[in-house]
């Protein structure tokens, strides 16, 4: 049985939300890591959390899928979407209909299913509350399947019907974590046919907000963990700067 922890297993007691903010993809994924680093220097940080959308239709490739199918190729070059490479795993995920979070867990638990289960209960107790109720999925991972929707394995949450409705991949630095999660809200039908030939999952019900949702998920995370100091937090002028830069490492060119 997973033991549950949901407190930092050291002095670290400071918490950090990001505002929700809209950028391309590999500005968004460098974003991520920088912050990752950041809160590995600094010594009170425990948790660091942000929601984001994307600024267009994106496709991202988990850092060990090494093969693009040619259609994926030719529909970047059409300009119907954007190809950007995570630094965490799993497969590809289609971004700009949903929200999508970064989670930080400084000196998280190094055991991989507890990670995942730990760090994903704020969300189960969040869309409980909206009238969603969700598990994990028990599928295994199948890394033959190129869409990361058509599995839901232990990382992920499903609803009562069994349909993925969040999909979450890791990165690990120095027994530190990045968790990232794209929550599933209107997938474009056409372009999902397109990219992955198969139908578009259905929509999350009503009773799921499309604006203010991030602020719902803040506030259930600052529930799950309530011996962490939260704080507010904006990315800053030379920071905006250094994402700029470190963008290109995460961009894919098909011209």
């Amino acid at each position: 049985m997973l033991q549950r922890r949901n407190y930092p297993r050291n002095s670290r007691n400071k918490g950090q939300f990001f505002s929700t903010i809209n950028m391309s993809g590999p500005e968004q994924m460098a974003t991520d890591m920088i912050l990752l680093e950041k809160a590995m220097m600094d010594s009170e940080v425990a948790l660091a959390i942000r929601f984001y959308n994307w600024r267009g239709m994106w496709l991202s490739i988990g850092k060990n899928q090494k093969h693009l199918p040619r259609h994926w190729k030719e529909l970047a070059k059409s300009k119907k979407l954007q190809i950007v490479r995570r630094p965490s795993g799993g497969n590809a995920v289609l971004h700009g209909s949903g929200l999508t979070y970064a989670l930080i867990w400084l000196s998280a638990p190094r055991k991989k299913l507890e990670a995942y289960y730990l760090a994903s209960q704020w969300l189960i107790k969040g869309f409980s509350k909206l009238g969603l109720p969700l598990r994990f999925g028990d599928q295994p991972g199948n890394s033959y399947k190129e869409d990361c929707f058509a599995t839901s394995t232990a990382a992920d949450l499903i609803d009562s019907n069994g349909q993925k409705r969040i999909g979450s991949a890791q990165v690990w630095r120095k027994g530190n974590l990045l968790q990232h999660g794209e929550i599933l809200l209107d997938p474009p039908t056409q372009l999902w046919m397109e990219v992955f030939h198969t139908q578009a999952p259905t929509p999350a019900p009503s009773s799921i907000p499309r604006e203010k949702l991030d602020k719902h998920l803040r506030k259930a995370c600052n529930s799950y963990w309530p011996k962490i100091n939260w704080e507010h937090e904006e990315l800053s002028q030379k920071e905006l700067e250094k994402i700029s830069i470190s963008a290109e490492r995460y961009t894919l060119n098909f011209n």
